[in-house]
C-alpha cells in the first residue's frame, strides 16, 4: 500500500451503506464493510465520483482554507478558468480577479494565462521525435492516477507538460520576485482555487520527484460567497486580466485540444467516457488521434465537484465571456527553440498497479487461478450486496485475504455454499 495523502475523505456517520459509491467508483475502491462505506487507499484517485453520487453527503472533500494563507508576507492567487463560469451576468473577468485581491491576495496570477502558454509549448512537443502517440495530456490528475494504476502500459503516451496550475505558480513566484526583490521566497505564498480535490492530492504529495509550487489549494465554493460580497460593479477596478479565449475554455472539456490548433484529437469527459477511451488506446484501435484531452469530471473542470454552478450553464457563461476576446494573448519567445525545464515535469509517480498480485510471477499466477475459481462459483450478477461492486472484485478481496471467506447473501438465500 502507498502513502498517498488524500482529499477525498468519508463520513461514516453519515453513511448508511447504500451501495451507490460502490457501482460508481472507477477504481473499484470502495467496500461495504458493516453497514458503512470504506475507501482502499491505495486505489482511490480521488476523482470526486463518490461525492458526486453520495445522496446522503457521506464523501467530502478536504481542501485548505483560505486563512493557511496568513502564514505568507506576499499571498497571490490562482484562479482556475472555471472559476469564471460561476457568476451570473459576469461579462469580464476583472470584477473576479479585483475580487479575488478585495478579500486578500496581493496578487492575483491566472491560470488561464499559464494554459495559453502550455498550448503553445504542447505545440512544439508533438512535433518532437520519438513521441508514442495518441499523446494523452497531463493536465488532469485523476486520470493520471487512474493511468498509473489500472493501464500501467499506457504511461508512456503521456506528455511530459506541467499543468497550467503549476506553471502559473512558478511564473507567479518570479514575477513576484522581479516585482518586490525584498521578499524571500519563503515570504511568497501561492493559492489555487480549485474545481476539484484532485488538485488538493497532486499538491500534498506532489508528482513524482516533482515538487508542487503551488502553498495551498483552496476550494472554489469556499470563496465563491466571499467573492459575491465584493464584487460591485460600480467600484473602481483595475485591469487585470492578461488572458485571451484559449486560456478561459480550457474549463471546458475540449477546451485544451482546441487551444493547440490541432484538428487531430480526441476530447472526453467523464471518469467512466474517460476509462472507455484508455481502454481504446490501450487495445489499439484509437491510432489515426494525435492528441487525447482526458478530463475525470463531466463537461471538464467546469463540473469539478467543489464548483457552485451547473457545468452547462457554466459553459454558457465561458463562452459569453470569451467572444469577444482575442484568440490568445500569450505566447513563448520567439526564439526559443526548445520547451523551458520549467514547463516539463520527469518520471511519472512510482504507484503499484491494481493488477499486480504479487511481486512474484509464479504466485501472482496462482492468485489470479483462485479468483477465477471462486469467481466461477459465485452468482455473476454484481449486486454489490457482498460489500465489494461486483463478483470478480469480491473473489479478489477472498484471495488478497481482505475477507475471510466466500460472503454472497444471494448464495445464502439460495442454501449453497460457495467454494
Amino acid at each position: 500500500m502507498d502513502s498517498y495523502e488524500h482529499s477525498v475523505l468519508l463520513d461514516r456517520q453519515k453513511c448508511t451503506g447504500c451501495t451507490t459509491c460502490l457501482q460508481h467508483c472507477p477504481t473499484e475502491a470502495i467496500r461495504i464493510i458493516d453497514r458503512h462505506a470504506s475507501i482502499i487507499q491505495d486505489r482511490c484517485i480521488d476523482c470526486g465520483e463518490c461525492i458526486r453520487v453520495c445522496t446522503n453527503n457521506a464523501k467530502r472533500a478536504e481542501t485548505d482554507k483560505l486563512d493557511a494563507m496568513n502564514r505568507f508576507k506576499y499571498k497571490i492567487a490562482l484562479p482556475a478558468p472555471s472559476l469564471y463560469g460561476q457568476f451570473n451576468n459576469m461579462d469580464d473577468v476583472d470584477y473576479i480577479l479585483n475580487g479575488l485581491k478585495k478579500i486578500g491576495f496581493d496578487e492575483v496570477y491566472e491560470v488561464a494565462k499559464a494554459a495559453e502558454l502550455v498550448s503553445a509549448y504542447t505545440r512544439k512537443y508533438m512535433k518532437a521525435d520519438g513521441i508514442a502517440h495518441p499523446l494523452i495530456s497531463s493536465a488532469c490528475p485523476a486520470v493520471l492516477r487512474l493511468i498509473s494504476l489500472v493501464y500501467p502500459s499506457l504511461e508512456d503516451h503521456v506528455m511530459h507538460m506541467l499543468p497550467p496550475m503549476e506553471v502559473a505558480a512558478d511564473l507567479a513566484r518570479k514575477k513576484a520576485r522581479k516585482e518586490h526583490p525584498e521578499l524571500r521566497d519563503e515570504d511568497i505564498g501561492t493559492c489555487f482555487i480549485s474545481p476539484c480535490p484532485s488538485k488538493m492530492s497532486y499538491v500534498h504529495n506532489n508528482f513524482g520527484e516533482y515538487k508542487s509550487k503551488v502553498d495551498a489549494v483552496v476550494a472554489i465554493n469556499d470563496v465563491y460567497f466571499r467573492l459575491l460580497d465584493v464584487m460591485k460593479r460600480d467600484a473602481p477596478m483595475e485591469n487585470l486580466s492578461e488572458t485571451g479565449m484559449n486560456g478561459i475554455i480550457w474549463a471546458e472539456s475540449g477546451g485544451e485540444s482546441t487551444a493547440i490548433l490541432n484538428e487531430d484529437y480526441l476530447a472526453a469527459d467523464g471518469i467512466e467516457n474517460v476509462r472507455r477511451v484508455l481502454e481504446e488506446i490501450e487495445n489499439g484501435n484509437i491510432q489515426h488521434v494525435k492528441f487525447v484531452e482526458l478530463n475525470a469530471c463531466p463537461g471538464g473542470c467546469v463540473g469539478g465537484v467543489l464548483t457552485v454552478q451547473n457545468p452547462f450553464i457554466a459553459k454558457t457563461r465561458l463562452r459569453s465571456i470569451s467572444r469577444c476576446l482575442p484568440i490568445a494573448l500569450n505566447f513563448p519567445d520567439k526564439d526559443e527553440q526548445y520547451i523551458p525545464d520549467n514547463f516539463l515535469f520527469g518520471e511519472m509517480p512510482d504507484y503499484v498497479p491494481m493488477s499486480r498480485l504479487s511481486s512474484n510471477i509464479g504466485e501472482s499466477m496462482r492468485m489470479m487461478s483462485d479468483i477465477q475459481r471462486i469467481r466461477e462459483s459465485l452468482p455473476g450478477i454484481d449486486c454489490g450486496a457482498c460489500g465489494a461492486p461486483n463478483c470478480r472484485a469480491h473473489a479478489e478481496d477472498i484471495v488478497r485475504h481482505k475477507v475471510a471467506e466466500v460472503s454472497c447473501p444471494i448464495l445464502v438465500a439460495r442454501g449453497e455454499t460457495g467454494k
